[in-house]
């Protein structure tokens, strides 16, 4: 049977919360490819689990690559000096090269001793000791990589809980200029704030454009949008506007277009079917997309029916293969987003 997915954002604000209270597991395996929510609770067992005058003493902070399990397992059984516990934490514990030789340990682990293990964008064998005895005692976060298409949605989720509204087209186009690294986010949203008035609680578009240095006028989110529209001009001088940026890369821009009609063909075979849609239906066909955009593929379905639809796909694993540098592609990637965006506005 397979297991329940994980909120790891929940999980990691409940863990940073113990650490706050003073609760702590006696191991914490932290991995995962996207290496922000173990870093986040990695921090908060550092910062609350020894007292400032205690931690010459009974902190100690290794790296993976610089110690053996055995020593890991060494320092572990220290009892804490004069203290109700010690911290040990190992930091890019992928490097530990024996590390499922902790297992034994963490079956039955000392109660006086917080164990941190912090794997760097990388996991242990699931199926192995280590993984399964941390799962009985401790806390393990298994944080995956967040897709393209995911992330809009995760900013807009991530500035609610700060106590802050982003618009939607606020959260796309600052996805795209940050890509999928979260650090990255956190620390963008940061300097946003202390650029604006204190007590903002609204993000708009020109927060983002002024603060953030991306133009929402020249953007593949707004190219997707000139596509679902079929504004032939304004299409084509984004994407030569686009493809001259200095961050531009062919594959995630045709990544993101890849995405936009992908929706657009399940949305179509959806409406395909006749009879009435529920709002759960549709919400499942175009998956990650924010209902603020609904309206936008109520037009794109009519301007790309379903054959249409299955050619732009099509059409968009072409140029991912050319843009990745496939066939000797002699193009420049800004010559091959005209060319693709000129080719799907022939469709």
């Amino acid at each position: 049977m397979a297991s329940a997915k994980v909120d790891v954002a929940a999980q990691c604000r409940q863990l940073v919360e113990d650490a706050r209270r003073g609760v702590f597991k006696p191991v914490y395996l932290l991995m995962g490819d996207e290496p922000y929510y173990p870093e986040l609770v990695c921090r908060a067992v550092l910062e609350h689990c020894i007292a400032e005058e205690e931690k010459d003493f009974n902190e100690t902070v290794c790296f993976g690559a610089d110690v053996t399990a055995d020593q890991v397992v060494t320092a572990a059984r220290r009892f804490p000096m004069m203290a109700e516990r010690q911290l040990l934490v190992v930091k890019e514990a992928q490097q530990l090269k024996d590390i499922e030789n902790l297992a034994i340990y963490c079956a039955g682990p000392l109660e006086s001793t917080v164990l941190v293990l912090l794997l760097h964008k990388a996991v242990v064998d699931r199926r192995k000791g280590l993984y399964k005895a941390v799962q009985k005692i401790g806390a393990v976060v298994d944080s995956p990589a967040i897709r393209d298409y995911e992330i809009a949605g995760w900013i807009s989720r991530y500035y609610a809980e700060r106590g802050l509204r982003i618009d939607p087209q606020a959260a796309a186009l600052f996805g795209e200029s940050a890509g999928t690294d979260l650090s990255t986010i956190v620390v963008e949203t940061d300097k946003l704030l202390k650029n604006l008035p204190e007590g903002t609680t609204e993000i708009g578009v020109k927060d983002v454009e002024e603060n953030i240095g991306v133009s929402r006028q020249f953007s593949i989110f707004e190219l997707t949008r000139a596509l679902s529209f079929r504004q032939n001009a304004r299409a084509l001088a984004i994407a030569s506007r686009v493809g001259t940026g200095a961050k531009f890369q062919m594959p995630a821009a045709v990544s993101a277009l890849f995405t936009h009609f992908y929706r657009i063909l399940r949305y179509g075979a959806l409406l395909a079917r006749g009879g009435s849609v529920s709002a759960e239906d549709k919400a499942a066909a175009l998956s990650g997309v924010n209902p603020y955009f609904y309206k936008e593929y109520d037009t794109a379905v009519r301007q790309y029916p379903l054959p249409k639809a299955k050619a732009v796909v099509s059409l968009l694993c072409e140029y991912d293969y050319l843009g990745k540098g496939g066939d000797g592609a002699a193009a420049a990637p800004d010559a091959l987003l005209v060319e693709l965006t000129a080719k799907i506005l022939n469709i």
